[in-house]
């Protein structure tokens, strides 16, 4: 295999070790600087330039971006992928992760426990978003903040608004959390690679410190996780779209809160704490994954004219409850269902024999206008259009005397 890390930091213990591993497993291994490549699309295929100079090619690419060059790393990635070359991690995987907003929101679509978040932006709804997080102390965290930074502990309601109004008015936007107190200053990281934790440690913070992070002085250890922990990091890794993810979970009182997912996890504590070759777990995915690029599916689905991707939610009342997928008459309709959603279990290609139940979701691939024929309409009542009045813009009232 070719391989190509994509890293501004060649001396850095992660890109380091990546390479290492990889050289040790025969393969041709290459660290290339993120910022020197150039997009080229003038010609007929998508193509890049390395160094001003046509990119060799590779089998697969191992994406290490720094939230600095977010917008640059991915346009390059997207690149890779246009080119049909394997990369663990897409560019849609890492934007998604980067922006801590759009990461809850994704998790949270997807039934991932998370603390309590709120975002807001106007003065007057602080105090009403602080409660509704269970009040004071509260987290406060910058959208693209890392290792520790930007994160900020508010005792109280008045600390909190005056943190939060002096962010607002630098134009940083920030999101108000719950504050876990049960989990006294610890977190677990869980190092998810395709579809299995490889190695977990819990970092515990030093002193009064609340962040637990190693590059803040905390301490780290190895951790066997529950099944419902590893679960839960490898969840959250799958649908943000990364095969190779960092998950940071709380122990809260009723199990793991997933804080954050980081698409270039460090590797120096969790290989230091578990004694484990996390970077040869890394390398050995790619290796098995080469001849699968990710590709963007809706994308490509949606090439042909009248077809596309869509979610059908089979309702309560729908004649489809009970039936078998083979009985829903949606291949003969030119309709594909790809997976089933039921509740927080997926059934990938589910099988014609699968009896629907109600609320299931299914991801299909078909004509669009028979996709949206199964879409009960819904019941608006037609507003009357109105005469004109004879006095279009009122007259100011007269000021009174």
């Amino acid at each position: 295999m070719k391989l190509a890390i994509l890293s501004r930091a060649p001396q850095a213990y992660s890109t380091q070790r990546l390479r290492a591993a990889a050289q040790q497993r025969g393969h041709d291994v290459k660290v290339l600087n993120t910022l020197r490549f150039g997009i080229d699309l003038s010609g007929a295929e998508p193509d890049l330039q390395y160094r001003g100079r046509p990119l060799s090619d590779y089998d697969a690419i191992l994406p290490r971006i720094g939230n600095s060059i977010t917008y640059f790393g991915t346009a390059v990635v997207r690149q890779f992928e246009q080119m049909d070359v394997y990369t663990p991690n897409t560019a849609n995987g890492i934007t998604n992760a980067r922006d801590k907003l759009r990461a809850n929101q994704i998790l949270s679509r997807h039934n991932i426990a998370l603390p309590a978040t709120t975002f807001v932006r106007n003065r007057a709804d602080l105090r009403p978003a602080i409660e509704s997080v269970g009040g004071a102390p509260v987290v406060i965290k910058l959208l693209e903040g890392t290792q520790g930074i930007g994160v900020i502990l508010a005792p109280t309601v008045k600390v909190a608004e005056a943190i939060i109004e002096t962010l607002h008015s630098t134009k940083q936007n920030v999101l108000i959390q719950k504050f876990i107190a049960e989990s006294r200053g610890r977190d677990i990281r869980a190092l998810v690679v395709g579809d299995r934790v490889v190695a977990a440690m819990r970092r515990v913070a030093s002193g009064d410190e609340f962040r637990s992070n190693v590059h803040r002085g905390g301490s780290v250890e190895p951790v066997e996780l529950t099944p419902e922990y590893e679960q839960a990091a490898v969840r959250s890794a799958q649908i943000m779209g990364l095969k190779v993810a960092g998950v940071d979970m709380l122990e809260g009182n009723e199990g793991p809160l997933v804080m954050e997912v980081n698409s270039s996890p460090g590797l120096q504590g969790i290989e230091t704490a578990t004694k484990l070759d996390v970077a040869g777990a890394i390398i050995d995915y790619i290796g098995n994954q080469v001849a699968f690029p990710e590709i963007d599916v809706r994308q490509r689905l949606t090439v042909s004219t009248g077809y596309g991707v869509a979610e059908l939610v089979v309702h309560g009342a729908a004649d489809l409850v009970g039936k078998t997928l083979g009985e829903s008459g949606l291949w003969e309709r030119d309709i594909t269902v790809l997976t089933l959603h039921r509740g927080a279990n997926v059934i990938p290609n589910p099988r014609k024999g699968v009896v629907l139940e109600a609320e299931d979701r299914l991801l299909c691939f078909g004509k669009l206008e028979e996709m949206r024929s199964m879409i009960p309409e819904r019941r608006r009542r037609r507003a009357k259009v109105r005469r004109l009045p004879k006095e279009p813009i009122p007259a100011p009232e007269a000021a009174a005397s």
